[in-house]
């Protein structure tokens, strides 16, 4: 197994972790969940980097390197759903992980016909989006738990507060998540069609 694909089995063995450290919530927990997320998201343009550049493009990689995204993004967004503050509707991470479905499903009947569908501008964009997107919201879930673990309060507790300033910010923390989630999905619905339009003629 070369580096390439080394690292994107790392990736891989990073989403449990992922996984359990935004469920145990807390302080300590929701930055190391931030730490996992952000190497993560490094393997991703290092492996691909590191392909190209050293020929080391393989079939094992072209298999591992899309799943280990689709599990890492997946395991994030589901994971956030079960957080209530962050009023997440699941509608929206069922959306993104449909559109996977649907690209791999798409792949899956190119391959059968000897055809090789490249990644394009709007599904990078889409995946940048996701990234982003998580970041930010395992930031917020670092700013709750910080009011919670130092002063005690929930963002629900500073609405009530008489200095505006931190109305915003409990504002802010509770409807960025919502927002935020809702242009990924926008996003990633308008990569799928134009993935499936670009391609129809493999359903003929």
């Amino acid at each position: 197994m070369n580096l390439a694909n080394k690292l994107t089995v790392a990736r891989i063995f990073m989403v449990p972790f992922l996984i359990l450290f935004i469920e145990i919530s807390g302080f300590w927990a929701s930055i190391l969940a931030l730490l996992v997320f952000v190497t993560a998201s490094i393997t991703d343009l290092l492996d691909g980097e590191i392909a190209r550049r050293n020929n080391m493009i393989t079939p094992l990689g072209i298999f591992l390197d899309p799943l280990a995204d689709k599990l890492l993004i997946s395991a994030a967004f589901i994971c956030f759903v079960d957080i209530s503050y962050l009023h997440i509707p699941a509608w929206m991470v069922i959306a993104i992980i449909s559109r996977e479905f649907l690209i791999t499903g798409l792949r899956t009947i190119a391959v059968s016909k000897n055809v090789i569908i490249p990644a394009d501008k709007a599904g990078k964009f889409k995946t940048t989006s996701q990234i982003v997107v998580i970041i930010l919201i395992l930031i917020i879930l670092i700013i709750h738990e910080t009011f919670f673990k130092f002063y005690g309060v929930t963002p629900e507790m500073l609405m009530t507060f008489d200095k505006g300033s931190y109305r915003m910010l409990a504002l802010i923390m509770q409807k960025t998540p919502f927002w935020a989630v809702l242009v990924a999905t926008i996003l990633t619905i308008y990569s799928g069609f134009s993935y499936m339009w670009k391609h129809r003629e493999l359903f003929k």
